[in-house]
């Protein structure tokens, strides 16, 4: 299904004006019809703020975000994260693509925030790795999906103290390919940074399996640290 996805994604310029006549575009903020290559619309786009701070990945090379989490992005995170508006990946996998590319960051490979297997089956999606392969497709990177596998399910990160987060966190995550990893600059993409906890944890993964880098690249960061 990651593969299949990922080709239609490379083709979308194709695809999107016919499935456009089918299923019109909507603003996955307002719900607002827009053209079948807008990630949003002009309305929400200029209310919608830009990330500027500095953030600190422990294990990682670079941080990188588009927008301040906030009331004017959240609706676009919900229907992604609930599989409601197919443009929502769109508009935040392109913007942070578009984010990176004006940094100069690059990659052999992208990879994403795993899901424990159960809730990925029961949600039948990753929406970090919709965003992945958003991104991977503009900055035509390929999006690795089997480096690393999530082990056992985990309490939210942002309902835990700094102490409890890291105890949460301990022995989640496992390499699924090493060889894969060795030697390699990685983006690592989620939707949302909190603390960075996740991106820390999974960063120190892959380095210790070999990456040469690892660059963290979020559609959102919140004001909490």
């Amino acid at each position: 299904m990651s593969a299949l996805y990922v080709f239609l994604i490379k083709y979308r310029r194709i695809i999107n004006p016919v499935l456009h006549l089918l299923y019109p575009t909507r603003c996955p903020v307002c719900g607002d019809f827009i053209d079948c290559n807008m990630k949003f619309c002009k309305e929400c786009e200029s209310k919608l703020k830009l990330f500027s701070g500095d953030v600190y990945i422990p294990n990682a090379d670079g941080f990188s975000a588009v927008y301040e989490y906030n009331e004017n992005i959240s609706p676009a995170i919900f229907l992604l994260k609930n599989g409601i508006c197919g443009n929502a990946a769109y508009a935040l996998g392109n913007s942070l693509a578009e984010k990176l590319i004006s940094e100069n960051i690059s990659a052999d490979m992208i990879t994403f925030v795993p899901m424990y297997p159960k809730d990925r089956r029961k949600r039948s999606f990753n929406q970090s790795f919709l965003i992945a392969a958003e991104t991977g497709a503009v900055m035509n990177i390929p999006v690795a999906d089997d480096l690393i596998v999530k082990t056992r399910r985990t309490s939210e990160q942002k309902l835990l103290s700094g102490k409890e987060r890291r105890v949460n966190l301990i022995d989640a995550f496992a390499p699924l390919n090493k060889e894969k990893i060795k030697n390699k600059n990685i983006i690592l993409i989620d939707d949302i940074c909190t603390t960075g906890s996740t991106l820390a944890e999974i960063s120190s993964l892959l380095k210790a399996n070999g990456a040469s880098s690892v660059h963290c690249a979020c559609c959102c960061k919140t004001k909490q640290i």
